[in-house]
């Protein structure tokens, strides 16, 4: 029996512990906040002004004072002064005195001695010839009626995005509203991608027996650039100890903080990853009680770099990246939350399960509906990389569980 054979499987969460225990987060650099899209804050960005910065207008109408238009009604209207006209941006604060008015336009700053404002749908002719008077129809329902107060949002100090969360465009606009100009974000990690096998075509090279398409490493560029890293080198090798080696040198030169291969990592004739590294106590090789993606390596480089040596066929690919690489290249970073959403639906068709170890299926999602169900008819065989065009999700089945019944509650990860 071989090594891996003799190994008794660890768990998803032993294994996933054993990899965020080697983690620690990356340097931190100053940028300016609309650049550090995509990057997760090291500090937290703290308002730099209120928000609002000043009381104003919600509506485009009139700034009234409330007492003066307490009564209005269509039958009997009250007419009001019109002393000022209020565009968006102007700086200007009129006064205005009993039975006066301003016309404001949306934003603009409410003058101080206003306490309301009056939409122009409530008044007789709305914007045309509203500079002189104004005729008001309806009373505002009470003082502050459409003001937007000053700090109503957020105060100048006040935490606008936390540390440990990613500055995605929610995230940058609500930071540049509130002033803030310069962030301190973790660094991207560095990310080499290798796919080993003899077999492996490049997109678009002509198919041949025996010969297939390097889908796994199409599939890692985008799920790596998904979890906000970068790429020092994507690469494909031949099955060979030595040419892993050579890659493996190279992704370090170039100063990876993350290199993950695929395909190599079993217990067949031909494993270059474990060619490699077995024996030379840098990277482990274990079976993880799970499928797909049973064979799993993982290490710390003496150049600091983490190794994922990751089963080769794509759908084991898809599953070990979201379950073990993803969280630790969010981790990297100092993101407060490294895992995918997940919920619970109903399932909405019958399948098996394997004995004895966690599923991870490739499943649609009806989220209106509630339920979930296989992508592929084949199930989860782990060569299935067309069922991968259809999944959403994966349904995540506990080792005890035989089979999946229509109507079953199941524990889901959304990917998208």
């Amino acid at each position: 029996m071989s090594a891996a054979g003799a190994k008794t499987p660890r768990t998803v969460e032993d294994q996933l512990a054993r990899v965020l225990a080697a983690v620690h987060p990356l340097d931190t650099e100053v940028r300016a906040v609309q650049r550090a899209a995509g990057r997760t804050l090291a500090e937290p960005a703290t308002a730099a002004h209120d928000i609002p910065l000043f009381d104003n207008s919600a509506m485009d109408g009139f700034a009234v004072r409330a007492a003066d238009v307490a009564d209005a009604s269509a039958e009997h209207p009250i007419t009001l002064r019109v002393v000022a006209d209020l565009p968006a941006g102007v700086s200007i604060d009129p006064a205005l005195a009993a039975g006066e008015a301003a016309r404001i336009m949306t934003g603009s700053p409410t003058p101080t001695d206003a306490d309301a404002i009056v939409p122009f749908e409530d008044t007789a002719g709305g914007l045309a010839d509203s500079l002189g008077e104004v005729r008001v129809l309806r009373a505002p329902a009470k003082p502050g009626a459409f003001v937007r107060r000053r700090g109503a949002d957020l105060h100048r100090g006040d935490e606008v995005v936390r540390a440990g969360e990613r500055l995605g465009p929610f995230q940058v606009a609500a930071a540049v509203a509130a002033g803030v100009s310069q962030v301190v974000v973790t660094r991207a990690p560095r990310v080499a991608v290798v796919s080993t096998g003899s077999e492996l075509l490049a997109a678009g090279e002509p198919a041949a027996r025996g010969r297939i398409p390097d889908s796994n490493g199409p599939l890692l560029e985008q799920l790596v650039a998904g979890a906000d890293a970068e790429f020092v080198l994507v690469a494909r090798v031949l099955d060979e100890a030595d040419a892993v080696r050579a890659v493996t040198a190279e992704a370090q030169e170039r100063g990876a903080d993350v290199i993950v291969f695929t395909g190599g990592v079993s217990a067949g004739a031909y494993e270059p990853v474990r060619g490699a590294f077995d024996g030379g106590g840098e990277v482990e090789f274990t079976p993880v009680s799970m499928q797909p993606g049973k064979p799993q390596a993982f290490g710390v480089l003496s150049s600091g770099a983490l190794v994922f040596g990751l089963p080769g066929n794509p759908v084991s690919v898809a599953v070990s990246f979201e379950v073990f690489v993803r969280p630790a290249l969010l981790a990297l970073q100092g993101r407060g939350v490294i895992q995918r959403s997940r919920l619970s639906l109903v399932a909405d068709a019958a399948w098996r399960t394997p004995p004895g170890r966690r599923q991870y299926l490739p499943a649609v999602v009806d989220l209106a509906a509630g339920t979930v169900a296989p992508a592929t008819s084949g199930g989860s065989g782990s060569h299935l990389a067309g069922g991968l065009a259809r999944a959403r999700a994966f349904a995540i089945v506990p080792a005890e569980v035989e089979a999946v019944a229509v109507g079953d509650r199941i524990d889901v990860m959304l990917v998208e």
